[in-house]
């Protein structure tokens, strides 16, 4: 009878941490990637071969990563970007070894990733909310969309009718499309970004003063494919290979704080520039994010939110060697948590639905 006992207090222990659900939450070290923007030293034809003067004297970035990063496997093929920009719009070059390059989608707004595609993700002032996101195959198919917040937040998010006006872009393929008889080299991707559609919600200075940056990312889907009578079919029982710049820690693009880090300087492309470090401020950022973090969890456990730091098994933030005020204020719905000031860090909050702002 007391095995009886024991088996049974041991089973109802274990069924609500089986049932328990669990906020998926960034694996490694907080380490973005970052790379500065140079200016154009002479006119860019946006033809997708990136062979003007101004991309042969503009660096790559590194090669893409799993959007896990480590310890996953590198990718197989290659995949690297280029960034310029003047006032008048950010321009992204994409290289993507592939011997077999296929596309099928041809409509507009589709979900493109279900080819292969190139994927870009902009928020210009980072704080997670109203950011763009575009997408485009090897047809030059594109499904570009507005995104109010992360879709983490479970509401209607994306607004999907949205369009960036004037974006000129262009594909170049070392190869045949959709031809499996043969083995092909490459295909690049070459945009051109209005500043005037990314200003609609950047909420900062555009065209960036010097130094300013923006909070970006790219993605590479890659599926592996069979042939059948003569046409390239993705194998059903294989997931996708999500390959990006800066990895993301876990298989979602839609953690903008994880994002890389764009600076922009006004030196032309071929001149001597200042590679830009990430502000120390962004560590102070970062710890708001992983309470906001524990908050969703704690919230998922106990149907509220956590009401101090010790509720959320967490310390408070030391920055340049001094702790720093913190306060949580909750209702039953929401929750605003305020970071400092201190005399080196200026007063920052983040709410509920990941929003993180400076008063």
């Amino acid at each position: 009878m007391r095995k009886l006992i024991i088996i049974t207090l041991c089973l109802a222990w274990m069924l609500p941490i089986a049932a328990r659900e669990i906020f998926p939450v960034p694996k490694g070290d907080f380490a973005p990637r970052t790379y500065t923007a140079l200016r154009p030293c002479s006119p860019i034809i946006i033809d997708g071969r990136l062979d003007d003067e101004s991309w042969q004297k503009t660096p790559f970035t590194e090669d893409f990563v799993d959007i896990e990063g480590e310890p996953r496997p590198k990718p197989f093929l290659q995949t690297r970007v280029k960034m310029l920009w003047d006032d008048e719009a950010l321009y992204i070059g994409a290289e993507m070894i592939d011997p077999h390059i296929w596309g099928k989608l041809t409509q507009r707004d589709a979900v493109i990733f279900h080819d292969n595609d190139f994927e870009v993700f902009i928020d210009p002032d980072g704080d997670t909310h109203d950011y763009y996101e575009l997408e485009i195959n090897a047809l030059g198919t594109v499904w570009d969309l507005f995104l109010i917040k992360p879709y983490r937040d479970r509401q209607q998010v994306a607004v999907n009718a949205w369009d960036i006006r004037e974006l000129e872009y262009a594909v170049h393929i070392e190869g045949s499309l959709n031809d499996p008889s043969d083995t092909d080299q490459a295909w690049y991707i070459e945009m051109k970004i209005p500043m005037q559609t990314l200003q609609e919600c950047a909420h900062k200075e555009i065209p960036p003063p010097e130094g300013d940056y923006w909070r970006v990312n790219f993605s590479r889907v890659h599926w592996i494919t069979i042939v059948q009578d003569g046409i390239y079919h993705k194998v059903p029982t294989r997931p996708e290979y999500n390959w990006v710049w800066s990895p993301q820690g876990l298989i979602a693009m839609h953690y903008p704080e994880r994002w890389g880090y764009l600076f922009f300087s006004h030196a032309k492309a071929g001149s001597d520039y200042v590679q830009a470090k990430i502000p120390e401020i962004e560590t102070a950022k970062e710890y708001l994010r992983q309470l906001y973090y524990k908050q969703k969890q704690y919230e998922m456990d106990h149907g509220k939110y956590a009401r101090n730091l010790r509720q959320l098994r967490a310390k408070k933030l030391r920055y340049r060697g001094r702790k720093v005020p913190l306060k949580i204020e909750r209702t039953s719905q929401s929750y605003i948590i305020t970071l400092g000031p201190t005399k080196d860090l200026p007063r920052m909050c983040i709410r509920e639905d990941g929003l993180l702002w400076l008063p």
